[in-house]
């Protein structure tokens, strides 16, 4: 008995089943995607997904892989950890070749061990946390730097310019957390603690207190480790407050959806990344991008959540490609394990059979105050 998975992978199995090559060549690659495309984190799964789309569209348009379309199945768990535990399930049953392109930590966390006891690849989430890295997990692979990456270049950015009180400001669960604990690991290193540290809850912009408390310790800069609409509201909150200090975030604030949320606010916030930008002519990646981007004729923004989409699809149908004839969970992962030191115009990927985080890739960008995004 073969199931979907097995068969939409097998290239070139003329005779699986007793159908014919034609039909075999027809076939779907599904892939599953749970993220939220409602409630306050909504732009991050949108932008996430619209991506990776336009990345399988233009491959779909070229012949897809083998002459099998690759299909985004996608389901709405709004960021809530319970709703993505019930679709993870829904999209396991329906045998998916992948589950790719998840948003958060706390979805993922409780995505990832249904993905392992099912032996279905779990790519590319939207999440830099450490928990989802160590212990090694050989069905998960990462595309983007760790948060641990990310909040070490901005408390050494931080340092570089003389700056050591240090608040953070998290959200209450697994992502906040794992952002915390990167800031304290790179704080530790220059005999550092935060000055104060303060909570905001998943999907709440309700930051009043964790205004109050950090405000009451001076700091000089502010980290935050939470999605975009708490951070703007918080941000807005602290400077109405009287607080003139500085705004860092990590990638996985949603960079454009925070300076959209901030308008003239924003001038000033950093934002550390884990993609080139996709404003920059600077690298091919970000050429091949933005060119498939105009081609939408509008259907795709241009900004960091549609490029990471872009790129994750692109390393992901890479590891599609060279699974060739192996076909099922065992070839397609060994495919991606096989992907050492490949420049994606810029963006360089690297597995291993005992590494699966392909990019430690971290820069840091800053909102002008006028929408836009500057490195």
């Amino acid at each position: 008995m073969i199931n979907r998975r097995q068969f939409s992978l097998a290239a070139g199995a003329s005779a699986l089943a007793g159908f014919p090559a034609v039909h075999a060549q027809s076939e779907k690659i599904i892939i599953g995607q749970s993220a939220a495309f409602s409630g306050p984190a909504a732009q991050l799964g949108i932008q996430l997904h619209a991506g990776a789309k336009l990345f399988f569209d233009q491959l779909n348009a070229q012949g897809g892989i083998g002459g099998r379309s690759v299909e985004i199945r996608k389901l709405d768990d709004a960021y809530e950890p319970a709703r993505c535990e019930e679709n993870t399930r829904k999209l396991l049953e329906e045998d998916v070749s992948a589950l790719f392109a998840y948003v958060g930590t706390p979805t993922s966390v409780v995505a990832l061990p249904l993905a392992t006891k099912a032996k279905v690849p779990f790519i590319a989430p939207f999440t830099g946390a450490m928990a989802l890295r160590t212990p090694f997990n050989r069905y998960a692979f990462h595309v983007r730097a760790s948060y641990n990456d990310e909040t070490a270049l901005i408390v050494n950015q931080l340092r570089n310019v003389g700056l050591t009180k240090v608040a953070v400001m998290y959200q209450n669960d697994a992502y906040g957390k794992a952002g915390l604990d990167g800031v304290q690991l790179a704080l530790a290193k220059h005999n550092l603690k935060p000055v104060a540290i303060a909570t905001v809850e998943r999907n709440s912009v309700d930051v009043a207190k964790a205004v109050e408390t950090i405000n009451a310790a001076s700091p000089e800069a502010v980290v935050q480790i939470s999605a975009y609409t708490s951070c703007a509201a918080y941000i807005r909150a602290a400077r109405k407050a009287g607080y003139g200090g500085g705004f860092y975030n990590v990638s996985f604030v949603g960079t454009q959806a925070l300076a959209d949320e901030l308008g003239k606010f924003g001038a000033g916030v950093v934002v550390s990344q884990v993609v080139p930008s996709p404003y920059s002519p600077g690298k091919a990646i970000s050429r091949e991008f933005a060119d498939a981007v105009r081609r939408s004729n509008g259907a795709v923004q241009s900004n960091y959540s549609s490029m990471e989409g872009y790129i994750a699809a692109k390393v992901l149908a890479e590891g599609l490609r060279r699974s060739g004839g192996k076909g099922g969970a065992d070839g397609l992962m060994a495919a991606l394990e096989s992907i050492n030191n490949m420049s994606m115009g810029g963006f360089n990927v690297n597995f291993s059979k005992t590494d699966h985080v392909a990019s430690t890739f971290v820069e840091m960008s800053m909102l002008t105050g006028d929408g836009k995004v500057r490195v």
